[in-house]
């Protein structure tokens, strides 16, 4: 097990046990006082408890959390790549659910980001911001729980900047052709849209069966096309914030959105027209297969 891996893990099992060993009653005194980001139970496509703000810079579009910290939490990072041709305002409706959720997003404003290097470079932003006095994300990010997501070529993007150390999930959305998941190693949530005719399911399947040595997960949104995912992510929204919420935050009320025999993505036939899980996607800890 990669230690990426397997330091996401970790923090699963960490909350899993603080959960069984809580006293009945005190899980929402235990939210107010332990610096948790708040549970939003399984209402993944409404938006998040916190207030959004945007800074629009040179290289970046960070979306965050208005009052961040304010519970003495940290703040999880989503770095995003965008569609050919495309800017963060595509996408802002959605990454700004994504920050009421709780998450810091680092957009970068390529419109080219196949190679993620402007997507990588926001985690080295947002690292000199936590550690600036003068910033207001001093000490409150969360480096140790990075996600990378993106859409067409930003998908493909996503999947590339996954090779980084930090990165510890990735959600490539109907992502583009000139990525190798075989060079990642962390737990991947691939998205198609039934209908896209530019990047086919087909082609995002077979990622999906060449991410066969980590935990990977394919879902088909019904009657999507192409452009399904921008504004405010559509029918993606939801899966896509269940699942980062599970793997950043451990949030446990996500984990059966995915796994085990009562899978609920896995019988949502009016979400979904496809889905599929790998073998070592059973091998989540707390997880009966």
């Amino acid at each position: 097990m990669s230690g990426k891996w397997g330091r996401a893990l970790g923090g699963l099992l960490l909350a899993v046990v603080t959960a069984l060993h809580a006293a009945p009653g005190t899980a929402a005194a235990a939210e107010e006082t332990t610096g948790a980001i708040p549970s939003i139970g399984t209402d993944w496509g409404s938006p998040g408890p916190y207030e959004v703000d945007v800074d629009i810079e040179a290289v970046h579009t960070f979306y965050y959390p208005r009052n961040m910290g304010q519970r003495g939490e940290l703040h999880p990072v989503i770095i995003w790549g965008n569609g050919t041709g495309a800017v963060p305002g595509i996408y802002s409706s959605l990454l700004r659910h994504w920050a009421s959720q709780g998450f810091i997003v680092a957009a970068a404003n390529t419109p080219t980001s196949n190679f993620a290097l402007s997507m990588r470079a926001g985690i080295d932003v947002l690292e000199h911001r936590n550690a600036d006095s003068a910033s207001r994300f001093h000490g409150k990010v969360d480096l140790d729980h990075i996600a990378s997501a993106g859409h067409s070529q930003g998908g493909a993007a996503a999947i590339n900047a996954a090779i980084d150390p930090r990165v510890d999930t990735a959600v490539p959305i109907q992502p583009g052709p000139l990525a190798d998941p075989d060079l990642m190693d962390e737990p991947v949530f691939y998205l198609a849209g039934q209908k896209d005719l530019t990047v086919w399911p087909a082609l995002v399947k077979a990622f999906h069966r060449d991410s066969d040595h980590v935990p990977s997960v394919y879902g088909e949104i019904r009657g999507a096309g192409h452009l399904a995912s921008i504004g405010d992510g559509g029918d993606f929204r939801a899966p896509t914030t269940a699942w980062l919420r599970f793997w950043l935050l451990g949030d446990e009320n996500a984990r059966g959105m995915f796994f085990g025999p009562g899978c609920t993505y896995c019988a949502d036939g009016d979400l979904f027209s496809g889905w599929d899980r790998n073998t070592e996607a059973q091998q989540i800890p707390g997880t009966t297969p």
